[in-house]
């Protein structure tokens, strides 16, 4: 059984990384963002595969950790994001 997980999470980390090269080509913000997040799903889900191969129960922790950082930077970026936008749209005063 251990030998399908450690399979399975290094075909996750495959498809990641093929999916990862595609994305990071973009040159738009948003597009790299989601790279943040396939990078941080991706690892969580190879390391929980990876954790539940070796039962060590800290590599849960740790993927955990992981998507908590990618969930959170998503965020940052969005409320940046909005406030770049509000600033954009807001009307230029004293300007003849």
């Amino acid at each position: 059984m251990a030998e399908f997980l450690t399979g399975t999470a290094l075909f996750i980390l495959a498809v990641t990384a093929l999916g990862l090269f595609r994305v990071l080509r973009s040159e738009l913000a948003v597009e790299r963002m989601m790279a943040v997040q396939l990078l941080g799903t991706g690892a969580a889900a190879a390391l929980l595969l990876l954790g539940a191969a070796s039962n060590t129960p800290a590599m849960t922790d740790v993927a955990l950790l992981l998507m908590l950082l990618a969930a959170f930077s998503c965020a940052a970026f969005t409320l940046g994001q909005s406030d770049e936008a509000a600033d954009a749209a807001a009307p230029k005063g004293d300007e003849p």
